[in-house]
């Protein structure tokens, strides 16, 4: 897909992985909006991505707050018209040692409403401008821990990582993207699950293997796909992932 001129908004893009698709984004000729809560940091990422060459701007975007996604999207239909890569990156993680029969219930709804239904909000808040891209793009940030297949093969390496909320919320995830993806099968907006790899993040942590360039090789790739490349997939390291 010709990149140059093309608006992506990255949710999350203020640091970590979010910032890296930001960066890559930009650095093939997109404009890229980067999605922040903190009016700080969200100015303080985009200022630093300019020096590295990259058409950037701050967005204030909270994905659980509706009102602030109206306003992204009276923003980007004002000074843009259209929006063509929506990249669904923020997302959050409870305790990694709690186990599915102690993680209380206000833990699950609290990283529902980031993981996935801030991600359904987005997503439909956005999608006018999506539709009116000639080669629209939705790229959900997903996780192999998401894989049902994969918990329930006992040889599997993430069989014993039984992180309840975090994984179903994931799992989740996925089910939306094949939804909108059948949605929208008959328009240019293409929809796909991405699993960016264990890397070096605030939430990954320092003893992940992979870099955060490694880990957004998949979404970015996904945003850029082809008008014949796939939709309603699931991907890591460009290759499919076992729902």
């Amino acid at each position: 897909m010709p990149t140059a001129k093309r608006i992506a908004l990255i949710t999350g893009a203020n640091k970590g992985l979010g910032f890296e698709i930001s960066r890559q984004l930009g650095s093939l000729g997109m404009t890229v909006l980067i999605g922040a809560r903190d009016k700080k940091r969200g100015f303080a990422a985009a200022e630093k991505l300019k020096t590295l060459g990259c058409d950037a701007h701050p967005m204030i975007l909270d994905v659980t707050h509706e009102p602030s996604i109206g306003r992204a999207a009276e923003f980007i239909s004002r000074e843009y018209g259209r929006l063509d890569v929506l990249v669904n990156n923020a997302g959050i993680m409870e305790d990694s040692s709690l186990t599915p029969s102690t993680t209380p219930l206000e833990t699950l709804r609290s990283i529902f409403e980031t993981n996935f239904f801030g991600v359904v909000a987005v997503t439909q808040g956005l999608l006018p401008l999506l539709l009116r891209s000639d080669a629209g793009r939705i790229v959900n940030l997903s996780s192999s821990l998401g894989s049902l297949t994969l918990h329930s093969d006992p040889a599997s390496p993430i069989a014993d990582m039984n992180i309840l909320a975090y994984d179903s919320s994931k799992t989740a995830l996925n089910a939306l993207t094949v939804h909108f993806a059948h949605e929208l099968r008959d328009t240019p907006v293409k929809v796909n699950s991405a699993c960016p790899g264990w890397v070096k993040t605030d939430m990954g942590g320092p003893q992940a293997p992979g870099t955060v360039e490694q880990g957004a090789d998949t979404p970015v790739w996904l945003a850029t796909l082809p008008a014949d490349g796939p939709t309603g997939g699931f991907f890591n390291s460009r290759q499919p992932v076992p729902w």
